[in-house]
Parts: structure tokens; sequence; C-alpha cells
């Protein structure tokens, strides 16, 4: 048994996380024993080994913030049976091989989905959805516009938004994701430009965009804010540049559009618990029926964690890398 575990934070991620062995003790009655079958590296992992995250869990800690595991062992009085299903405690640190917890403490998840689609369900999924219902009050064929749309909370939107009759500008950064995009759901897919505006209302025939989401920041923001209606909001959920975001005056004076942030753990935090829960099993049930899933680039085990963390923060990747017990 074996977990991923750092002492320390630094500026190359995978220099500060090894794999060292794990010690779980004796197993409770209302304990089971799990072992992981698949964990997503999110940038969130990535930027809470380097220090640049808005939660840093105290040190050594163990990375990985979400994922899925099989039951392979039960207490006496555990309610969960062998080769059953369940979401890693979130924030628990998701990059080990196996794992102990009370059957209370887990969320089972169905049997008949794709496990690795459903170790992903814990942050993008409910990103995306909530992007798309918290901030506007979005109808049918109404259009949003978003960047870095072939990550893995950029694919989630697409999908999801299709399904409540919404239509996607879907922003890239090479054309060999454009027709992988349309696959999906996507409307229009351009790669960005500085002539993305002039692109946009073209390509959407001068629609009113009422609501744009942004991972980037820096002046990425600013394209987007350029492209959007009059009240419109802009929603920064990251920031891949490294950059603080930019909107010029212009934009926030004469189209008076709302700039918003979104962290999911912060809405976790103040959800209703029942909220929660209905998110998960509708996403869930949406993964489960096949509607609902993202590319997956690539796994490695949790013994080859430093190559795993290396391989996910180079860019150009077509879909997300995942950590395995094996």
């Amino acid at each position: 048994m074996l977990k991923a575990e750092y002492q320390t934070r630094g500026p190359i991620p995978q220099d500060v996380i090894d794999a060292v062995p794990l010690e779980l003790g004796e197993l409770g009655d209302d304990e089971v024993l799990l072992q992981l079958v698949g964990s997503p590296i999110n940038p969130s992992d990535v930027l809470t080994l380097t220090g640049d995250y808005g939660i840093l869990p105290p040190l050594p800690a163990v990375g990985g913030s979400e994922g899925i595991a099989k039951v392979i062992e039960k207490g006496a009085n555990a309610s969960l049976e062998v080769g059953s299903y369940a979401l890693v405690p979130f924030g628990s640190g998701a990059w080990a091989t196996h794992f102990k917890a009370k059957v209370d403490e887990l969320t089972p998840m169905p049997n008949a989905a794709d496990p690795l689609q459903l170790a992903m369900l814990g942050v993008n999924p409910p990103t995306a959805s909530l992007l798309l219902s918290e901030f506007v009050n979005l109808q049918v064929g109404d259009w949003v516009i978003q960047n870095t749309a072939n990550s893995g909370v950029g694919t989630y939107l697409i999908q999801l938004a299709k399904q409540r009759g919404l239509k996607t500008v879907n922003i890239v950064r090479r054309e060999s994701l454009i027709e992988p995009l349309k696959a999906m759901g996507a409307d229009v897919v351009l790669v960005d430009s500085d002539q993305l505006a002039d692109e946009v209302a073209k390509a959407t025939n001068d629609a009113d965009i009422k609501l744009a989401v942004d991972a980037v920041a820096g002046g990425a923001t600013e394209k987007l804010a350029q492209v959007l209606a009059h009240g419109a909001t802009l929603v920064t959920y990251g920031a891949m540049s490294g950059e603080s975001s930019q909107v010029s005056p212009m934009s926030l004076i004469f189209k008076d559009i709302t700039v918003r942030g979104f962290w999911l753990a912060r809405w976790l935090q103040e959800a209703p618990v029942a909220q929660q829960q209905a998110l998960y099993q509708e996403l869930a049930g949406l993964i489960a029926s096949g509607k609902l899933a993202t590319p997956i680039d690539k796994t490695f085990p949790v013994s080859d964690i430093k190559a795993a963390i290396e391989y996910a923060v180079q860019p150009g990747r077509d879909g997300k890398v995942l950590i395995t017990a094996e």
C-alpha cells in the first residue's frame, strides 16, 4: 500500500511529492477497506502542491482532492458490500492505493457506470453545472461563451448546456480541438485570436451573449467581456495564465457587465447538504446513462506519481490524467 505524500511545497510540483508506504491499521466493525480506482489530477491539485491554492492542508499531506474507490473488505457491521463503489471523501487525500473509512462517511456510486468517469464527478461536473445555473437566469436558446473549452470543466459545460437547450461559443488554442468539441455538442468553436470579437459576432449572427465563463484571466478576461451583451455577466473560476483578470472601463461602463468569481469549495461550505446531494446524484445519473463524460488522456499508478504530475502540467494534452492504484 502506498500514498503520494508531500512534506513541503514548491514551484515544481512533481519535485515535492513522493510515493511512500501506507499503513491503515485494523478494520473497524463499521468500516470498509477500499482500493483506489481512479483520481484525476486537477489544476487545483497542482496549485496545492505549489502553494498557490486558496486552501492549503497542513503538512505533511496526501495529494488529490477527489476520486472513486472500490470496496475490497468490510467490517462486521458495514452495510456497503464488497465490489461496490464509493466516492473518496472530498479533500481527504485521494492519491493513495487504499483507504479505510466509515460507511456513513462515504457516498455510494452506481456500479453500472464507468468508474473512471465517476472518478471525476467531485469537482468539474458540479462546477460546470453551477456556472450555468447560479449567475444568470438562462433560457432555452440563450448563448454562453467560455475559454479553455477543452478542459474538464469546459467539456462538461458543453454537454450540460446542450442538454438544457443552451448554445455555446467555445474558445480553444488549437485547431485540432474544433471537431472533437463539435462532436461533443459545441455549437461554435473558435481558435483564440486578436479578432475574436468579430469572429464571435459572425459565428453567432450577432447574438446577445448573456454569460461568459473564464478560466484563463489576464487579457483573456477582456476578450470575453468584449463579446458580451449589455448587462451580461462574466464569471471567472480559474487563472491559468497566472495573471490578474483585465477588464476595460469600456466594458464595465458602457456595457454595464457584472464580473463575478466562483469557487466550488465555497459553494460546498455554504450550500445545504440536501442541495449538494441532489446535484451529485443528478450528475452521477447522467454519467451512468452515458450522457456526461470527458476524455481521459492517460493513467498512472500511485507509484509513478512524479511522472504523472510532470505529464499533467504539460500543455497539449487531449483529456484528463488520472491516478490509479496499480
